[in-house]
């Protein structure tokens, strides 16, 4: 199985979660992880499986992630098994400040509208949503974060 981790990172966090699911994969298949500004549509659709992580950012993923998602092909994820998560703050965090509480439930994370759009491409969704969290904008990334990230990346074999 060939799978390919696609990411972007502002604080190095959310790199720091592809690597490690990254990791986890390479038990069980032939794992590239890359950069959204390293990778081209050719290589995403040529995936078993494409997992793809983007920091949360003003409700959403960062333009570049966006537009790599955007320029595959109708139907190039035919086939294609697919994922999605994003680094964020811990729900504990959000509803201490009432009117970021407010605009996350009105407009979410990341991760799911980057499934979504994988879906629309073509992708089969292999697991829900997934999110990580940080305890600061910058980072770090809570404890445990990373050992969540590769026991995720297990869950994503199993569902194959």
């Amino acid at each position: 199985m060939k799978a390919k981790v696609v990411f972007d990172s502002q604080f190095g966090n959310t790199e720091q979660v592809a690597r490690a699911i990254g990791q986890a994969l390479g038990a069980n298949a032939e794992v590239e992880v890359l950069r959204v500004t390293a990778a081209t549509p050719e290589q995403l659709t040529s995936a078993d499986l494409l997992v793809v992580g983007s920091p949360t950012q003003r409700f959403t993923a960062t333009p570049a992630t966006t537009n790599l998602l955007k320029s595959i092909p109708d139907n190039g994820l035919n086939g294609v098994q697919v994922a999605a998560f994003d680094t964020r703050f811990p729900e504990s965090e959000i509803e201490r400040i009432r009117i970021l509480a407010f605009f996350v439930k009105l407009f979410g994370y990341a991760a799911e509208p980057m499934l979504k759009r994988l879906e629309k491409k073509g992708g089969q969704a292999v697991a829900a949503p997934q999110g990580f969290y940080v305890g600061e904008t910058e980072g770090p990334l809570l404890d445990g974060e990373l050992d969540r990230a590769a026991a995720w990346a297990g869950q994503l074999v199993a569902g194959l």
